[in-house]
């Protein structure tokens, strides 16, 4: 589960539940600490591996332990505390392509955290100390779009496998269906993932993941004049969401382009359990043939 406690901001707001839990300014942060460990907590004795995003290089070392994957956004991808901080987590992450477009950057950081470190940190008592890292050898590229436009097309996917290739690390892309993807409107999200679904079931492998922004409800809201207590339950107050049939349905197309990637079909249909029904046929190119009905 995509489970981000911290939010980056452009300019200024709501920085998320760690740095501001009640929403009303106040920033207790330790609330905000407190808080997050036991959702993580909740999370984790459901059996649901978490994705987070490593925004701060302190929290981590209060959370580490619930994490299954890691995201460090486009804009702190070329920050060296990020790349020092990423080489010594014990679990993969993934670095997004620059808000410029260029992958060029992700893939430095994927290097720069390979190898081992020795920076200004923290313990896990909260003690300044010399951090000593082993180096990360577990980083992959997220494809994010950029300002210029999407990049999950096949050819952008074929461009940052060559990309990756020329640098001689793995090809490895996870590909983000919000941000300059869906070109900041939350309904694309679905549009993308279906594009994403049919380069999967066509063969490609070096798709191993999507990230999707989803919430119970649609869209987000502003947080009102009074406060927490006036918000709409279920609905994001930060970026735009798909609600929770939609993400349902659009994992269960994922699901399948897999299993279809793996076994084949012959042609024949195959069927999501819900309302919404996928097909692939031996004629599907990139997307063309593949149908969320």
């Amino acid at each position: 589960m995509r489970a981000y406690l911290e939010k980056p901001r452009t300019t200024v707001g709501w920085k998320g539940l760690i740095n501001d839990p009640d929403i009303d300014g106040s920033y207790n942060i330790n609330k905000g600490l407190h808080i997050s460990r036991q959702l993580y907590s909740n999370l984790t004795d459901l059996g649901v591996p978490i994705a987070s995003e490593m925004l701060d290089t302190i929290s981590p070392q209060y959370l580490a332990e619930f994490i299954s994957l890691g995201a460090i956004g486009a804009r702190t991808t070329e920050s060296q505390l990020h790349r020092e901080l990423a080489s010594g987590l014990s679990f993969p992450v993934g670095y997004k392509n620059g808000t410029s477009g260029s992958v060029s950057v992700a893939i430095d950081a994927i290097q720069a955290s390979s190898k081992p470190h020795r920076f200004l940190g923290v313990t896990k008592q909260g003690m300044a100390a010399v951090t000593r890292t082993t180096g990360n050898e577990h980083g992959f590229l997220i494809l994010r779009g950029s300002n210029e436009g999407p990049n999950y097309t096949k050819e952008h996917i074929g461009r940052a496998k060559q990309a990756l290739k020329l640098k001689g690390e793995r090809e490895n892309i996870m590909v983000d269906c919000s941000h300059g993807n869906s070109e900041k409107k939350h309904q694309n999200q679905a549009v993308v993932a279906t594009n994403v679904a049919g380069q999967i079931a066509s063969g490609e492998t070096a798709v191993v993941g999507v990230m999707i922004e989803s919430n119970l409800n649609e869209g987000n809201q502003k947080v009102p004049p009074q406060g927490a207590s006036g918000l709409r339950p279920g609905v994001s107050i930060t970026d735009a969401c798909i609600d929770w049939e939609t993400t349902v349905d659009v994992l269960q197309m994922l699901a399948n382009a897999v299993q279809y990637r793996r076994f084949g079909a012959n042609g024949s249909a195959i069927e999501c359990a819900g309302k919404s029904q996928v097909r692939f046929d031996k004629q599907m190119t990139e997307g063309t043939a593949l149908k969320l009905v």
